[in-house]
């Protein structure tokens, strides 16, 4: 083995510990949630801010974190962003109070909204373009991985020890990241070409922030009178004006937060499309396990576990699917994923359900966002963004994902609810969302031929 090769293999190892860490703290909340209630005797509604605070702090660091790591360079980013999570996690297991609690939860996903995609932009500077989707699948393989492992530890942790020993667990990865990060990462970014863009900052936030907790307001049990409610609605106003007001900005700053040239091809806004079209299938989830309980009368226990062949394909596709990507570009692996997505989707909706059948549509969902999810988006942003842009990209790919994964629960919850509820309903909605994963199929065959992807990545 080269010495090259050598030292990308220890930048790999310390990216894919840096995202394993944020990934399993996503992995433990839910086990972890009861627990908090019950130690600070609160009640589920005041409980669930602990879960959307990280959101709306995720959402708003990642964009930010990313243009930093461009400007700045990759490992003191990278870095600050482990020392935030760490940081978040210890104010979490001293909290005093359900307060602190939620005050350590925005510190940690501040941090953790960058590392996944100043990871992936590392790997566009250290790997060569023939190597990118294998590195990108393993990075990718990260959160299968988390949340087969994540439910268990949390199980046992919580079992022998109490919930405040699950946010320990970030210290020795950041004893031993930290290090790694400042030896092996590259520490060279960009420097700004004009002042920092705060006004572009400000409104980016604000629009993430405002969809974010509007779209968290609805209540999927009482979706029409949770819709109604002015105070939803004033936050999606301001959220549209604040996109509004965000795409002039972009178009005067010196250097932007949001460049308008990571939308300036056509490669570009599919990749875009299509990353926000895979966070909608990936939200869906979600809402398995309400149909697996109507359908099959399970528990609601037996029903998370039955989800399994989902986490368990992710894991093991997009390794595959990464190395699949370097032998025969994007578009095939996009077609592909999206086919398996929409096969999946489309035999919950329309076919009777049985407990296997289930499980081979769990499968085929599992290996479509694999190949979505894990590396082709990431892979076609490499070769399209200037490398200035790098990270910035990546982040867009990432907020672009979430967006879609918090209108899914829009989209289903009216679809279920206007039905009734139950199996009928929740079938009805995963029609809709086979019918949404044949769209994005037939939008995959507009991407770039293998040929001239090859000739744009030999340009990177």
């Amino acid at each position: 083995m080269s010495n090259n090769a050598r030292e990308r293999n220890f930048v790999l190892g310390v990216l894919f510990f840096g995202v394993l860490m944020a990934a399993l703290d996503i992995a433990i909340i839910g086990p972890a949630l009861p627990a908090i209630r019950d130690g600070f005797h609160t009640t589920d509604r005041a409980v669930v801010w602990v879960f959307t605070t990280y959101l709306l702090f995720n959402l708003i660091g990642t964009p930010l974190m990313a243009k930093l790591s461009d400007r700045l360079g990759r490992r003191d980013v990278y870095i600050a962003d482990v020392l935030l999570f760490v940081l978040g996690s210890v104010v979490v297991a001293l909290a005093p109070s359900l307060t602190w609690v939620v005050v350590g939860r925005g510190i940690q996903g501040f941090g953790a909204g960058g590392i996944f995609p100043v990871a992936s932009a590392v790997i566009g500077d250290t790997f060569p373009p023939e190597k990118r989707g294998r590195a990108l699948g393993i990075i990718g393989s990260v959160f299968g991985v988390a949340f087969l492992i994540g439910p268990v530890v949390a199980g046992v942790v919580l079992q022998f020890f109490s919930w405040h020993m699950l946010f320990w667990g970030p210290v020795p990865f950041a004893l031993l990241l930290i290090p790694a990060a400042w030896r092996w990462l590259p520490v060279e970014g960009t420097p700004s070409k004009g002042r920092a863009d705060w006004r572009g900052m400000v409104l980016l936030a604000v629009a993430l922030g405002s969809l974010a907790y509007a779209l968290n307001q609805l209540d999927a049990a009482n979706l029409v009178a949770s819709a109604r409610s002015p105070q939803m609605w004033g936050l999606i106003i301001l959220a549209g004006a604040a996109m509004m007001g965000l795409a002039v900005v972009e178009q005067l700053a010196d250097d932007p937060i949001i460049h308008p040239r990571l939308f300036g091809s056509r490669q570009l806004v599919l990749a875009n499309t299509l990353a926000f079209g895979a966070g909608v299938v990936e939200g869906s989830m979600v809402f398995i396990p309400a149909l697996l309980v109507a359908a099959f009368g399970v528990t609601e226990s037996r029903a998370s576990f039955m989800l399994l062949p989902v986490v368990a394909t992710l894991s093991v596709g997009a390794p595959l699917f990464g190395h699949l990507l370097d032998k025969v570009g994007s578009k095939v692996v996009i077609l592909i994923g999206t086919a398996l997505a929409a096969v999946g989707t489309a035999l919950l909706g329309f076919v009777s359900l049985t407990p296997a059948l289930f499980y081979v549509a769990a499968g085929l969902i599992g290996f479509g966002l694999s190949a979505l999810l894990g590396a082709p988006l990431r892979y076609i942003m490499l070769a399209e963004a200037p490398p200035e842009e790098r990270a910035a990209a990546q982040a867009l790919i990432s907020v672009m994902t979430k967006v879609g994964q918090m209108l899914t629960g829009a989209v289903v919850g009216a679809v279920a609810a206007s039905l009734g509820g139950g199996a009928t309903g929740y079938t009805a909605s995963f029609r809709v969302l086979a019918g949404w994963a044949v769209f994005l199929f037939l939008l995959s065959f507009l991407l770039k031929h293998r040929e001239a992807e090859r000739a744009t990545l030999q340009r990177t």
